[in-house]
């Protein structure tokens, strides 16, 4: 690790200026993603000024208003959102290269960014479209929602996902790294982690309960990196190289993350490089079942929140 850099921050250690959470070029070493969160109280608002920077709104929970300007025409967009992160998908909002924005509503807010040069038009996700996927099988069980990737969204640099770990159970896994351009295997992608975890769904916790997961990453050729940390809500973990994973759910608590990737490559693809002594795991899922806990649908089917 060189000198000033630093890739784990607990909550409240990236707050400022209003938000509970702000990622950005600020951070030494830090280059190609960036994050905000934010809460917001009725009467509230948070604003985002326009400049080269791609982004999309995801409702962590509640559901907002976003009044988009400078992007050609003003508009406004409602996203209905959700109780929790746990409570399957929500609705999102892609604007692109000089696109300011008023986010206002109840609940907390993040927001995924990217530096930009090509202008994309804004686009609006309803959580009905967004594609769920079920990865890994067993132990490995996780759901993506899929909301910003290549497949979904038709960006300039931003990739992004969010993926809930039910309770036991292992993500980000097997270890793995995007940072070094082969064309066709792998592309440089940096990375940010934000978590949230909560008692599993379905148990009945306790008024003590402290819930928390695990998340590990360590150094490949690319560079040095060492996190093995316990993390709760708000915590966030930067990935500029090296191997990532795992991402484990205690037992008793359920774990989340939104990824937010970007890079230098002209691609805008996730391609990945399994930790060769690691790398054999995936074939034991053939043999295994998803947990049967997923998908994590909402609680009350049909309420848009």
């Amino acid at each position: 690790m060189r000198s000033g850099e630093k890739w784990f921050f607990p909550a409240g250690e990236l707050s400022q200026a209003g938000w509970e959470t702000i990622v950005d070029a600020d951070i030494p070493g830090w280059q190609h993603t960036g994050l905000r969160v934010g809460r917001l109280e009725s009467g509230g608002q948070l604003t985002v000024d326009a400049g080269s920077i791609e982004r999309i709104v995801i409702p962590l929970s509640g559901s907002f208003q976003v009044d988009l300007s400078d992007c050609g025409e003003s508009s406004s967009v409602e996203l209905h959102g959700r109780s929790s992160v746990f409570d399957g998908q929500t609705d999102a909002l892609y604007f692109g290269v000089g696109c300011s924005a008023i986010i206002t509503g109840v609940g907390r807010v993040a927001i995924a960014e990217a530096p930009a040069t090509t202008h994309k038009p804004t686009q609006y996700l309803p959580r009905e479209v967004v594609p769920l996927e079920l990865r890994g099988a067993g132990r490995s069980s996780r759901q993506i929602h899929n909301f910003g990737t290549p497949e979904a969204l038709d960006a300039d640099k931003i990739i992004v996902c969010e993926v809930i770990t039910p309770a036991e159970n292992w993500s980000s896994y097997p270890p793995h790294k995007h940072d070094q351009r082969i064309p066709g295997e792998e592309t440089r992608l940096e990375e940010i982690y934000y978590f949230e975890s909560a008692i599993a769904r379905g148990a009945q916790g306790s008024p003590d309960a402290d819930p928390f997961g695990l998340f590990s990453t360590y150094s490949s050729a690319a560079g040095e990196i060492h996190i093995d940390s316990r993390v709760h809500t708000g915590d966030v973990a930067l990935v500029p190289f090296g191997y990532h994973g795992p991402a484990v759910a205690a037992p008793g608590y359920d774990l989340y993350y939104l990824n937010i990737m970007a890079g230098p490559d002209q691609e805008r693809a996730w391609k990945i490089t399994d930790d060769p002594a690691h790398a054999w795991v995936r074939q034991t899922w053939d043999d295994q079942v998803i947990d049967p806990r997923l998908p994590y649908t909402p609680l009350h089917k049909g309420d848009r929140k």
